[in-house]
């Protein structure tokens, strides 16, 4: 069994005991966290349940391992000839999170 969720304005295909980066929920390591907007859930014989946009009552449990930081990314702006240049960098929080169970 499988499930598509969204959280983060992304969108996740997940199976139980995925692991998963995800952006920062309020969640501390060991916490247990509910997914609710699941869009999608689909079985091994190929029959799937889709919703629109969810899936009323249909929910992911997870497990939170560790808070994260992803890698820099290096953000450049230069105009040329105009002796303009802004260096700049970001680190996006994330969340790692083990999938227990889908149900729906």
């Amino acid at each position: 069994m499988y499930a598509v969720i969204k959280t983060g304005g992304k969108q996740y295909r997940v199976k139980k005991d995925d692991i998963l980066r995800v952006e920062l929920l309020d969640a501390k390591k060991g916490d247990k966290v509910t997914l609710n907007e699941v869009l999608m859930v689909g079985s091994a014989d190929g029959k799937a349940k889709f919703g629109s946009p969810t899936i009323s009552g249909a929910s992911v449990s997870a497990e939170v391992l560790d808070q994260i930081r992803d890698d820099k990314v290096i953000v450049f702006k230069k105009k040329r000839r105009q002796n303009y240049r802004r260096k700049n960098g970001h680190r996006q929080n994330l969340l790692v999170l083990k999938i227990t169970g889908i149900t729906g």
